[in-house]
């Protein structure tokens, strides 16, 4: 007989609280547009979902008209609980089926929701119980606990700086695949030589590369760092 999930939430509703945590970790409250947009769908379809999940029992959410949703405890443990298998999955396709990490994101997204409480422990051990995915995000452990991760992004640094990547937070295939091509990828040590005054985009040096790089605005605000002065000027 097939092991059941512990939680009996639909995948569209996973969909949202995973959404909500991950727009709650950047500011206060997730708005409806936000939402919206994360998941492809039309504001009032969402509007009319989260009034639904703000009047469940339990509730999961805590939702204000104009003024966007938080999580509950409720709705928080089950959206931990899906970015463990989301992120697992993640590297699992990444580390070991060798998928890039370009690629692993829709495939996890598809397969999150039917994953089981055994299947999901059994790949973790299978990885050695990663702490982060292939894109630097934390993995949240078996009780639910964040592993630490930095809030500093590129965007906060100034030249003559230098710092390590820890994370690249984006979706898009396309500006992975650049990234990766550029070297901006999780490990990498960078050097901020200038920030261009017309556009405040960075000229990066990168650690055991000749070349420069240049980052707009956009995909700066993508890159999580850490200062580090292992990467000598």
């Amino acid at each position: 007989m097939c092991a059941k999930r512990t939680e009996n939430f639909s995948p569209a509703v996973e969909d949202y609280l995973k959404s909500i945590y991950e727009i709650t970790q950047l500011k206060k409250r997730a708005e409806t547009l936000e939402i919206a947009s994360r998941l492809g769908l039309k504001p009032s379809s969402v509007t009319l979902m989260l009034q639904k999940m703000a009047d469940a029992d339990p509730p999961l959410i805590q939702y204000e008209k104009y003024r966007g949703a938080v999580l509950t405890g409720d709705g928080e443990k089950t959206a931990l609980k899906t970015l463990r298998q989301h992120r697992l999955l993640e590297t699992y396709l990444h580390d070991v089926l060798d998928l890039g990490w370009d690629q692993v994101h829709e495939e996890a997204d598809r397969l999150e929701h039917s994953i089981s409480d055994v299947l999901e422990e059994r790949i973790a051990q299978k990885l050695g119980n990663p702490e982060y995915d292939p894109h630097g995000a934390p993995i949240p452990s078996k009780n639910l606990k964040m592993p630490s991760s930095s809030s500093l992004r590129l965007l906060d640094l100034v030249p003559g700086e230098t710092a390590k990547i820890c994370r690249v937070q984006d979706r898009n295939a396309e500006v992975l695949r650049y990234l990766e091509g550029a070297g901006l990828v999780p490990g990498a040590e960078i050097f901020v030589e200038e920030i261009i005054p017309l556009d405040q985009s960075f000229l990066l040096r990168i650690s055991g590369k000749d070349q420069h790089v240049h980052v707009g605005l956009p995909i700066a605000a993508l890159i999580h760092v850490e200062r580090t002065q292992e990467y000598p000027v």
